[in-house]
């Protein structure tokens, strides 16, 4: 089957609940979603009330206290927000890759591997029916005289060296302690959990939900979102494989693509989307196909998205496709217009501050203009 891009955009939006918004919960969002970066507290609860119709205070917080909801590093290093149910499958696909391994990995952050599994019975002891905060958690494995000389390293802001232990299922994050983030073990923040799970059965799971909301798409796509390309080729192609007939190819503007075979019909039927939305900084909606994908972002619009130091500022979409940033600035919403960007209709933008005000509860005035 070939299908456009205009018809890929306008089914992704109707598939993430953008056009139109639904009026699903957060832990359902965040599970069709393939899970919402959650670096910026803040953007997180704005892109899932973005696509709600009602929008509720302290919805994100409510999914994290009955445990439907779990945040945890995951997708590409960055803490994320992901169904409890589907965790051990993301933490596996993750672990898979197995980049602490790497000689690269190890001459930057200086813990070997051995180090890094003794880490993981330490934090799985340490942890046990406790959260504790990053310094507390440091504290009691320093205090262990192996683990003496990591204390820079467990304490680098990045928490590069804590990722691992993430993914191998001996942390998640736990309730804050006033601002003060905590870990836990989860075992005692994910139902029913059973630890980590295979990289084949993991796929079975991470793969469809990634095509439900982002597809249609190629594996080397899926991966570049998953890990930034750190898994073999071939084993990302096999774990897509190992689908069968789940998964449907199709042709997108003349690009070999997969999606879940459920999909072809409603993506075959899509008619090309003029909605206008402001999505939140780190939306899924552009970090699933990834900011470098020029169909949705123009080559040399990229670095007023993709910013320095990882940071993905709030963008205008239009008819699909990123036409324009904004901000909010001493309570105005300033909007940016891309100039080659088809013209974005005005009372369009004005609804969509409304919503705006709707999800942060507050009134704001608007500005346009185009750069």
């Amino acid at each position: 089957m070939q299908v456009t891009q205009d018809q890929v955009l306008a089914w992704r939006l109707r598939q993430q609940s953008l056009a139109p918004r639904g009026t699903s919960s957060v832990a359902r969002l965040v599970r069709e979603l393939a899970g919402v970066q959650a670096q910026v507290a803040s953007s997180a609860e704005l892109a899932l009330a973005t696509r709600q119709q009602k929008p509720k205070a302290d919805a994100v917080q409510k999914a994290l206290d009955t445990r439907d909801v779990v945040k945890t590093w995951v997708m590409r290093g960055t803490l994320h927000l992901v169904a409890a149910e589907h965790m051990a499958a993301y933490l596996s696909l993750m672990a898979a890759a197995r980049t602490w391994e790497k000689p690269a990995w190890q001459r930057t952050f200086g813990v070997t591997p051995t180090q890094m599994a003794a880490l993981g019975e330490a934090v799985d002891d340490i942890l046990a029916g406790q959260a504790l905060t990053r310094q507390e958690l440091t504290e009691a494995l320093v205090a262990h005289d192996k683990f003496a000389s990591l204390e820079a390293q467990l304490t680098s802001g990045w928490g590069t060296v804590l990722k691992p232990l993430a993914w191998t299922g001996k942390l998640c994050h736990g309730p804050n302690q006033g601002n003060r983030i905590t870990f836990a073990s989860p075992r005692d923040r994910v139902p029913g959990w059973s630890g980590t799970i295979e990289p084949e059965e993991a796929a079975r799971t991470v793969i469809p939900a990634y095509l439900g909301a982002h597809g249609p798409a190629t594996p080397e796509t899926f991966d570049a979102w998953l890990t930034r390309n750190a898994h073999r080729k071939t084993a990302v192609r096999s774990w897509f494989a190992s689908l069968g007939e789940e998964l449907a190819k199709v042709e997108v503007d003349g690009t070999a693509c997969y999606m879940r075979a459920e999909d072809v019909d409603a993506l075959a039927a899509a008619k090309p989307s003029k909605e206008v939305r402001l999505l939140a900084g780190f939306d899924q909606y552009v970090l699933g196909p990834g900011t470098s994908d020029t169909r949705i972002l123009r080559a040399e619009r990229r670095k007023a998205v993709s910013r320095t130091s990882g940071w993905i500022t709030p963008v205008v979409v239009y008819q699909g496709r990123v036409a324009g940033v904004w901000e909010i600035t001493d309570g105005a919403v300033d909007v940016q217009l891309f100039s080659e960007s088809p013209e974005v209709p005005k009372e369009a933008l004005e609804a969509e501050v409304g919503h705006l005000e709707a999800c942060n509860g507050r009134s704001y005035a608007m500005s346009v203009r185009t750069i």
